[in-house]
């Protein structure tokens, strides 16, 4: 029986990967369990240079890319993956960079690398940290135990691939939360480009970036280590950014079929806040910091250390997995008072999958369960210009998870599949006030724990090898974190016990490809009750957002990547010509709301849009010129009186692979320089606010970036 990675089913589903600056698709073929049926697959050369043409097996704990892609779209759903070679020959600084090309997943720079990342509206209007999606490094959680997550400690220079399951399509790492998971993979001695990697480059707002990469093989034992330095003074004043993130991994092959892996991590930022600007402000003098964040001298220091194992087991049936993970972070960050906090998360988590006959007809299992937890000390201190003042919050945060989850496919035709699945849950959260000024002496603790099922159910059918179709309906729950649990405001902390967000999602697709044409399609509708949504109290103060349950709202909309190649063999040289158009469309309302009625949520554009004209030559070279549109601006309230105007930007990225291993690029962005809005801090109605709310983030101007790297 044919062990697989995350029960890869009988007919392997071809890499739709349609995340790439350029566009440009070139055929190959996917990975498949012995005697499947093959869809071929179609990977990304683009702006990063033509996929590494000798691409390694890769090992037991991590399987190659070209089995990571398979295992990615053997899934029941919407999903995508990005190969690291389309985003590698460009300034990939942060996660927009990385994922600016799957449609679904809206990701908005505020400054440096703090970003907001949403995916079916989940965290819609949350500026800060995750909500509603599991951020994973190489399959195992990078998120807090109480569900919240940053992006800092992601290098996108140390990634191999990205793996995006959208929505309830993520069971298969135990996550069911509206917005699903991404998980970021790096590489091994196995699957990386090359044994040895360095580069440099910078470009505009003063930015130098150096990164190493060194690994080796020797008998049973193989290694990888990794590091990137990044200095940038910003666009904006007050927008300094200073990073340091290493990361390492260590395999070794117990005995024939067992492996284990350790992957550690120290990442260390200190990023300077701009803060928020009015609206005028924000098109007309973008470059200029909130006067609040420069006298508090507000900022966000983080230091993280992680470390994982995965050990896994190749069976006589599939293949068994058992993680373990740790990681301490350590947060200063002055805001509107010193927020000083520490706190640990540990967890373990066993999972099997594999495949076997039932009655003649193939069946793909995968079974798992989740246990994990941490502590958070959570200080506040006046602030006074970034230094801590009088403190003004001494609590304690717990949290802890235990899941179990199961998914099957079950081949009842040659190219018909049903799955079905569910997840059972219990999420606990203790918050204890041991100082600072509640509103009122009850809200000082509090103890609520979440739990229920999410069931799954979805059908799968290939009616050409090149062509897949598939719905499926599945049920979230999103319990809240402690930015919703325990909030903020002039008076002090208090604890507020919200409900857990739940929903049905209803989606449809396709993705295939025909000749020259390829698609990747979803049609998705999400029907929420007491949906999580934020609003900022004072945008001007950087003061956290603030949450509530709003009792029914409505997320619907389109996912849509096409790619067209245009023409082949222009020069007779086997260059290539293709056109790639990426549409997010997002619908997302209250529902009879006592307060906002049908109004759209705010936060979120309706229509994100990204056009790439890509041009590669066997001989190494890329061009690809893009426009990036978003023909109205969203709304920054929810009462919906204000709203960002849209935008368009033009951007051009190029590269030059030589055949010694040395590289060249050139990344240019908003060429026209542009004025646009990045990202809104939400309030509830600004038409309420005196002079208009400072609550809008300038987009960044031009700038233009360079880089070499050399392999060896």
């Amino acid at each position: 029986m044919p062990s697989l990675h995350r029960a890869v089913p009988r007919a392997a589903l071809s890499s739709l990967l349609l995340a790439s600056s350029s566009g440009l698709l070139t055929p190959a073929l996917a990975q498949a369990p012995e005697g499947a049926t093959t869809l071929s697959e179609i990977s990304v050369a683009g702006s990063g240079g033509a996929p590494n043409p000798a691409e390694r097996a890769g090992s037991l704990t991590v399987p190659s890319v070209a089995a990571q892609r398979a295992a990615v779209n053997a899934t029941v759903g919407s999903v995508a993956f990005v190969d690291a070679a389309s985003f590698r020959n460009r300034y990939a600084n942060t996660v927009r960079d990385v994922l600016k090309d799957v449609p679904g997943v809206f990701v908005q720079e505020r400054y440096g690398q703090e970003m907001r990342l949403s995916v079916r509206g989940s965290g819609i209007a949350r500026g800060f940290h995750v909500r509603g999606i599991e951020l994973l490094q190489d399959g195992i959680p990078l998120n807090l135990a109480d569900g919240s997550g940053d992006f800092y400690q992601i290098d996108p220079l140390s990634l191999r691939s990205v793996e995006v399951y959208k929505g309830g399509n993520a069971l298969t790492f135990g996550a069911t939360t509206l917005g699903g998971a991404v998980n970021f993979v790096t590489p091994t001695a196995y699957t990386a480009f090359a044994p040895n990697i360095l580069r440099i480059d910078g470009g505009s707002f003063n930015t130098i970036r150096e990164h190493f990469q060194f690994s080796r093989i020797a008998g049973p034992a193989d290694f990888l280590i990794s590091g990137t330095l990044t200095n940038s003074d910003g666009y904006r004043d007050h927008e300094t950014q200073r990073t340091r993130n290493f990361n390492a991994n260590l395999g070794y092959r117990l005995a024939p079929g067992v492996e284990t892996r350790f992957f550690v991590g120290f990442y260390d930022t200190d990023q300077k806040l701009p803060g928020t600007l009015s609206l005028f402000d924000a098109l007309n003098n973008p470059r200029i910091a909130n006067p609040t964040a420069i006298s508090g001298n507000q900022s966000r220091k983080v230091t993280t250390e992680r470390i994982a194992n995965r050990t896994s087991f190749e069976l006589d049936v599939g293949r068994l997995d058992i993680d373990s993970w740790a990681i301490h972070k350590n947060l200063y960050h002055p805001i509107f008072q010193v927020i000083d906090q520490d706190g640990w998360t540990y967890g373990i988590s066993p999972h099997w999958a594999g495949s076997f006959d039932i009655a003649g007809y193939r069946n793909d299992l995968i079974l798992g369960l989740r246990a994990f937890a941490g502590v958070n000390q959570a200080l506040q201190f006046a602030n006074v210009s970034g230094l801590r003042g009088a403190q003004t919050l001494n609590a304690l945060q717990s949290a802890s998870n235990y899941e179990a989850y199961a998914e099957n496919r079950f081949w009842f035709l040659p190219d018909v599949a049903l799955m079905t699945g569910a997840k059972l849950f219990s999420s606990n959260r203790t918050y204890s006030n041991k100082g600072g000024l509640p509103a009122s002496p009850t809200a000082r603790f509090g103890n609520v724990t979440y739990d229920g099922i999410n069931p799954k159910l979805g059908l799968l059918w290939q009616p050409l090898p090149d062509i897949q179709v598939f719905g499926d309906i599945t049920r979230s729950r999103d319990v809240p974190d402690f930015s919703d649990l325990a909030q903020t405001n002039m008076l002090g902390t208090t604890f507020v016990p919200l409900e857990a967000q739940r929903a049905w999602t209803y989606e449809a697709g396709t993705r295939g490809r025909i000749d020259r044409l390829a698609w990747d399609v979803t049609l998705y509708r999400a029907e929420i009750r007491d949906a999580l949504i934020n609003f900022t109290i004072n945008p001007g103060l950087n003061i956290p957002a603030a949450t509530f349950n709003a009792p029914r709202t409505r997320h619907q909309g389109v996912e849509a990547a096409v790619t067209l190649d245009l023409a082949q063999d222009l020069t007779g040289l086997g260059d290539r010509l293709s056109l790639t158009q990426i549409w997010t469309h997002n619908d997302f309302r209250f529902v009879g709301d006592p307060v906002f009625g049908n109004n759209r949520i705010a936060g979120v554009p309706v229509d994100v849009l990204r056009t790439v004209l890509g041009y590669a030559h066997p001989s190494g070279f890329t061009l690809a010129p893009s426009v990036d549109w978003v023909p109205e601006g969203a709304f920054a309230d929810h009462a919906n009186t204000l709203k960002a105007p849209g935008y368009a930007l033009f951007n051009v990225q190029a590269s030059l692979d030589f055949a010694n291993g040395v590289s060249l690029f050139v990344d240019a962005r908003n060429l026209t320089d542009a004025r646009y809005i990045s990202d809104i801090a939400v309030v509830t109605n600004a038409a309420t606010v005196p002079g208009g709310p400072l609550a809008f983030y300038p987009g960044n101007g031009r700038s233009v970036f360079g880089g070499v790297r050399a392999s060896f």
